[in-house]
């Protein structure tokens, strides 16, 4: 199989790397974080104006039309420059639904400012004392003109800023995928810090009104439109997971040829040189199975069980990398204003979202032996 990339590819990939290398720094992340905002709004400007953020928008909405693949490219080189923005959030979970399920007027609506104002979107995939996001608690009643949602969504991503949140909830009929106003009548937002300090938020909804022009797809027949979000969700975290490692070991591997005991680097002490290659090995296995599982999907196949892999080697190996980046640095690799820090903040954060590696290995389970995840 042969993941080498395409011309465009490249193109967007050296893109993404070069506004984000140009616009983060250590010392520019400490001051976000200490702030308490975390967000960067200038480097998101920068994508904004690089139109990586509708890099899977439509061409009609003014995106580049193209997809997964290439939305899981800029993803990684946020994970390697740990960047605060909300481009998880926005490009994956709110406008490539918005971009495959919705009409062309909720596309307009949505999409359009996106790219031309930056526009953030957001998705609300978790509840509270659930592990399951497909099988939402959050509940649907119809009324004339619309739907009121009732029900509580917990680490709603950039909710005090975006234009809309996806939130599935259940009906009569089934689930449903409902563009809500996260700043409306009946929309209760409560902030919640995350493991590597973005601001998130949990959504109270107490008769949260949504039009019916405002329901991606057939009322009631979104699960399938869930599963598919969920998916693709999954697997944007192992891309950004594959970022954040390469970066840690990068990082390990200029430490340990520079830091010296006895007289000589500690790279060349076979029990640093053995920690550092194994934590290679999980590097390049993370690679190979992100790729494939996002050349599935973007192929059009079935890619569940591949996206369910790369998540557990994202959760398994990417803690392994990120705890020999600590290791390997020594005491200075336990300094939560370090570099190598974030790396670990980041990482733990990736490994749990949607799902640790216990959680997919059990759903991929199911799935080999020819069941329902």
């Amino acid at each position: 199989m042969d993941f080498s990339l395409s011309e465009t590819q490249e193109s967007v990939r050296d893109l993404a790397r070069q506004v984000f290398t140009g616009g983060v720094r250590h010392e520019r992340l400490l001051e976000l974080e200490r702030s308490g905002e975390w967000f960067d709004e200038e480097l998101w400007k920068a994508l904004v104006g690089a139109g990586l953020p509708a890099v899977a928008v439509p061409e009609r909405c003014g995106g580049s039309g193209l997809g997964l693949l290439e939305l899981c490219l800029v993803l990684e080189e946020q994970g390697r420059a740990v960047a605060p923005v909300p481009l998880f959030a926005t490009s994956l979970c709110g406008a490539l639904p918005i971009a495959e399920f919705g009409s062309e007027a909720q596309q307009d609506r949505w999409l359009r400012p996106l790219v031309d104002e930056g526009a953030r979107l957001s998705a609300a995939l978790v509840e509270p004392a659930s592990t399951d996001p497909l099988l939402p608690r959050c509940e649907a009643r119809r009324e004339a003109g619309g739907w009121r949602l009732s029900g509580v969504k917990d680490c709603v991503a950039v909710a005090d800023r975006a234009i809309a949140v996806l939130v599935p909830a259940r009906t009569p009929d089934g689930v449903g995928l409902f563009a809500l106003d996260p700043r409306g009548a009946g929309v209760a937002q409560e902030r919640q810090i995350t493991t590597h300090r973005e601001p998130q938020f949990r959504l109270t909804l107490e008769g949260a009104r949504v039009a019916d022009d405002a329901v991606l797809g057939a009322p009631g027949r979104g699960a399938a439109q869930l599963a598919w979000l969920v998916e693709r969700a999954t697997l944007g975290l192992a891309a950004i997971q594959l970022g954040v490692v390469q970066s840690a070991l990068r990082d390990t591997a200029e430490y340990i040829a520079q830091r010296k005991q006895f007289g000589r680097p500690i790279a060349t002490f076979q029990g640093v040189a053995l920690r550092a290659a194994d934590a290679w090995i999980d590097v390049e296995a993370l690679r190979a199975v992100v790729m494939q599982a996002a050349w599935q999907a973007s192929a059009g196949r079935d890619a569940a069980a591949a996206i369910r892999a790369a998540k557990w080697w994202a959760a398994e190996a990417g803690q392994r990398v990120v705890h020999t980046a600590q290791h390997l640095h020594g005491g200075i690799g336990s300094d939560i204003e370090y570099p190598v820090h974030r790396y670990f903040l980041w990482s733990k954060q990736n490994e749990l979202l949607l799902g640790g590696a216990s959680q997919q290995a059990a759903r991929l389970g199911v799935l080999l032996a020819g069941g329902r995840a």
